[in-house]
This record gives C-alpha cells, structure tokens and sequence, in this order.
C-alpha cells in the first residue's frame, strides 16, 4: 500500500519542528500558559506545569549538561521510572544534540550494564537510591561513565537535580539555542534497545529524521488531538510511551503521569479523567474482569440487566457507524442501559475518555467490543522499535476488531512469500548500533523484516497472527502460532500467563500462570489458605481453567487443541528472568526452566 511521504512542513498542527530537538522551546512559545504535565505529590494533591514552565525547567537543565561537558552525539542514559523528570531530562538532553539512552527502571544491575557499556553513555541520571545501587555495583566496569545525576535525594557520588539547575543557571540561554538549532534531522536522537526475548538486547538507533516523520504520521490521522489529557503510566523506555509524550507536546496536549504504583492505575483514571488511554491488554483484560467478574457474583436479575445493557449498547454503536439512529424503542432502552450499567463502565475510564488503544499483544476482540458497548473505544496499532514506535494505526473512524488497523499514511507495508510482515517508510530506524550483521539481516533493499507473521485483507487492514520465532511446529509437521490461542486462555479470571508448548510434540500443551490478585479474592471467597503455590495445587482451580481451556479448544482445529495443562506455583516476572521489561514471555527462558514440567505433561 502506497502513501505519499509526510512531512513537517506539510502537516497542518504541530509544532511544526524540524526535529525532536527544537520541538520542546516551539511548544514552549506556541502553547505558552497551557498545561504541559500534571502528577500527583505525595500530599494527594494534582499540581502541574504549563509549557512556558517546562520550558524553563528543561533550558536550565540542558545548560546544566551542557556545563557537565556534554557534547553532541554523546550518550546521555536515563534509569528511571515514568515520571515527570524523565521527561525534562529527556528533552534537555535531546535539546543539546546529545543522543538519550534510556533503561527499564526493572533492569537489574548487569542488565544496566549491558545498555551503559554498549551505548558508551558518558552520562546516565538515575531516579532514587534504590536505582544508584546499580549503577554503584557495576561502575567499575563502566571506564567510560564519568559522571551520574539522581533525581530524588542526594549522593556522595553523584550530582543531585538541583546542582545541576544551578550549574544551568550560570550559562546562558543563547548556548541551548545554538545547539537545538544546529541538530540536524540525520542526527541520531535515541538508542532504544529491544526488550530481548532471544539474545542479548540490540541497540535501535533512531534519528531526529525518523520521529520527526513518525509524529508527523500521528498527526495526519489525530492520534492525540490538541487540548487532549493522556494518562501515561507506560514505560518511557520504551517506544510507545515516548512517542506519545513527544506527540502530547507536538500538539499542545497534557501529560498525566501515574503514581508508579501499578495498583493506582486505574484509581488514576477516574481522577484524572483522559482523553486518551495507551494501555496494554492486560490492564484491560483486568478491568473487563472485574465488571464482568461482578455482574455475575450477583448473578440473578442484575446479571441479566448488565449482558442485557451491553446487548443494547452494541446495536446502537452498530447502527450509529451506519449513519443511522436508533428508534424510539431502542432509544429508551439504550438511555435505561446507560444509567445502570454503561455509564458505570465509561466512569472506570474517567468517563471522558475519546480513545483507548491497546498495543505489545494482541487482545481478545470480545473485549474490544464489550468496551464499545459502552462506549469506551479500545483500538489496536502495530509496529515495534524499529518503526519508530508504529506502521499501522486503527482510528475511531477507520477500524476493524482483531486487526491492527492500516498502514500510517508515509508507510508501506506489504506481506512476503512465507508470510512475514515488510514494511518500509521514513519511520524505519538507522540500524543496530555496532551491530551490522543484524542490520544488514533486518533491513533489505529497504525494507524492514519484522520477524511478525501476518495478513493483510482487501480494505488494507493487518492482522498479525504470530511471531516467526515463536512458530511451533509439532510432530506432525503442522505449523502453529500460539499467540491467539494463549490470548484466548488468557481471558480465564485466573490466569495471569499462558506459555503453549508443542514444537516437535505429538500434541500442545500449555503452561499457565496464576494472577495473585484474583487468586486473593478466589481464596477469600471460597474460605482457603491464599498461598499461591497451594492454590496452583488445587482441583478445583485446575478443573476451572480446564473447562475453560475445553471451550476456547472448541474454536480451534484439533490439532490446535491445548491437551493437557500444568499451573506453575508463581507468576512469571522479569525479576525471575521469565518476562521483558515491556511483559513479553521469553519463551526459551520458560521451556529451559520448567523443562521438568512440561515432560511430565507428555510422559
């Protein structure tokens, strides 16, 4: 699918920057006293900062690493959590022509190690003690880091945020102007290294040139509209999030950053009441859960009423996108069934919310549609680091459920013979930084390999049906893409993680994974001990997720079947190595450890 290429100057709205690092001062001037970011002090307050306000903070905190000995090109790595200095940091950095390297706030210190090492950051800023720790456990073997910043608190061996404000304030605004103004869009701007599900993590590196063109595919199709409030609580480590908070400045919208307390995400919502909601499944499957979970504890009548509603809702959402209205019939149900249970779903979001979008894994599409129901839209994109964050884009206009939208205006992307996704474009990264046997592999004759298998239907639309690496292929010689199926057992209340094993077996298998906080509430209700481990024991649970397992087989052709099942004591984490940063199963890491298991579910 062929689209004309985007550009800056172009494309109405924006900043109009001509990169990333003169985009913060031109939203600074254009947005003046709108408000830029909020977060929530310790207090319980919401306080936040306009434009003109982060423009100040970030000015003197680039003259403060420009006065650190900076220069453009140098690696400047961030080691924290979403919050609003990464973002400061960020741009101060990216303002100087320095290039950000950022790092998972949940690496361990040897992983820390890796991305300093590889990248040859000169600098890295750190978010509290608990993250200096690991900079201080691997510093030794770091000739090439001079210096470290934290941001709360104080170190001996390190300078604290306000030393290096003051070190800023001593230099003088026209040395940030010369340096944002000489970056060049061919200048390198990140180096996002993959989450590393095979292998060690490879360094992305990506241009002023490639974001620039990426925003601009955002704002061709309004994926964050000017005034707009996103709730971020996504890692800025990692693509997505970044590129939202670039977006959010780009048109004058405002960021609100979580709590860093995974449980306060969704009380965060109905506080901060979004526009816009980047999520993954997993925090959607939660609330879906819980609605639905409550609805049928109280069985009966109210029970009735919440499918009846949802029912209702999804025909008029039907006949709405028709260019129909529902009759007068269907009107006066509809507004019954928004009053008792619609409006109730809308408010778990904040009850303003224009779009959500759902990204990293699939999800179930009778989730998508139970939210559209109610009026909270949940889309999918597509694309991956070395897109710049994405190819393809689904639009509250444009859409189709269990696809991954179309193909951002600027991009191209097209299917190979064995089914991999291509795609070409200026989104598409520079390469693997000191990695040119990997670039040369993933890139060819323009065209990026992504290692994603997928289709694309008469109207343009993706679908992404597994990985390349991740295909099974069972004795039998069938071919098999487990990620649908784990989705599909997934949607058990229970089950955290699905991990379906079968390459060169007679038949699948699937390791599953509990999810402590409805394991909790399970223990509660049915008057059990609430330990995991005895709970991963325990018939009744195991019978539950089998009959569950029995109807999504139902879906599936035989030999797509999951046979037997094995509840494993723990939750998978990154901490126990099984997980990415970004909650992607390292599959290889999963069948070495619970080799064990999964031979006794084939004996």
């Amino acid at each position: 699918m062929e689209a004309a290429a985007v550009t800056g100057a172009a494309t109405a709205g924006g900043t109009g920057s001509r990169t990333i690092a003169d985009l913060l001062p031109l939203a600074a001037a254009r947005y003046g006293d709108a408000p830029a970011v909020r977060w929530k002090e310790p207090s319980g307050a919401w306080v936040s900062r306009t434009f003109t306000e982060v423009g100040e903070i970030v000015e003197r905190l680039a003259l403060g690493l420009i006065d650190l000995g900076i220069e453009p090109s140098e690696k400047v790595s961030i080691l924290a959590n979403t919050r609003p200095e990464w973002t400061f940091i960020d741009f101060a950095a990216l303002g100087i022509g320095a290039t950000v390297v950022p790092i998972y706030q949940t690496n361990s210190a040897e992983e820390c190690h890796y991305v300093l090492e590889n990248s040859d950051a000169r600098v890295v800023v750190v978010e509290d003690e608990q993250q200096l720790a690991k900079i201080r456990a691997v510093r030794d073997r770091l000739p090439k880091l001079e210096q470290v910043v934290i941001i709360e608190g104080t170190a001996d061996d390190a300078i604290d945020l306000d030393e290096l404000r003051r070190r800023g304030a001593r230099r003088d605004r026209s040395e940030w102007e010369a340096r944002y103004e000489a970056v060049t869009p061919d200048d390198t701007c990140t180096f996002i290294y993959t989450s590393g599900t095979t292998g060690p993590p490879k360094g992305c590196v990506i241009s002023h040139g490639n974001y620039r063109a990426m925003l601009d595919m955002t704002l061709s199709v309004s994926v964050v509209e000017p005034g707009d409030v996103v709730y971020l609580f996504l890692p800025l480590a990692h693509s997505f999030a970044l590129l939202l908070q670039l977006g959010s400045f780009d048109v004058g919208g405002s960021i609100a950053y979580w709590e860093r307390d995974p449980l306060k995400i969704i009380p965060n919502l109905s506080e901060v009441r979004p526009h816009y909601f980047p999520s993954v499944p997993r925090i959607f499957e939660k609330i879906y859960m819980a609605a639905t979970a409550n609805a049928d504890k109280e069985g009966g009548v109210k029970k009735r009423i919440f499918w009846w509603a949802i029912g209702v809702g999804a025909k008029v959402r039907d006949i709405e996108r028709r260019g129909g209205k529902p009759g007068f019939l269907l009107a006066r149900q509809h507004a019954f069934a928004d009053a008792q249970v619609l409006s109730k779903i809308r408010n778990l979001f904040g009850g303003r919310v224009r779009q959500c979008v759902s990204g990293a894994a699939p999800i179930n599409s009778d989730i998508l549609r139970f939210f559209d129901a109610a009026g909270v839209l949940v889309l999918e994109g597509y694309g991956m680091t070395e897109t710049s964050t994405a190819a393809t884009i689904s639009t509250p206009s444009h859409f189709k459920f269990g696809t991954v939208g179309r193909p951002f205006p600027g991009c191209e992307v097209k299917i190979a013979d064995d089914g991999e996704v291509l795609i070409k474009g200026p989104n598409i990264f520079q390469g693997y930084y000191k990695n040119e046997e990997a670039t040369s592999e993933t890139i060819v004759d323009g065209w990026l390999h992504t290692g994603d298998i997928g289709e694309l239907d008469g109207d343009g639309y993706l679908s992404i049906t597994g990985r390349k690496k991740d295909i099974i292929i069972t004795a039998g010689g069938k071919n098999i893409t487990p990620a649908n199926l784990e989705a599909e057992i997934k949607q058990h209340p229970l089950v955290s993680q699905c991990v379906v094993i079968g390459d060169r077996r007679p038949y699948l298998v699937a390791l599953v994974t509990l999810d402590p906080e409805a394991v909790s509430a399970y223990a509660a209700e049915h008057g059990v001990a609430d330990d995991p481990a005895a709970l991963a024991a325990d018939a009744g649970v195991k019978a539950s997720i089998m009959a569950h397992v029995d109807r999504v087989n139902a879906k599936f052709a035989r030999v797509e079947q999951v046979k037997k099942i094995e509840i494993l004591p723990h939750d998978l984490s990154q901490e126990t190595g099984e997980l990415t940063p970004t909650m992607k199963v390292k599959r290889n890491v999963v069948a070495e450890k619970y080799e064990k298991e999964i031979e006794a579910l084939y004996a």
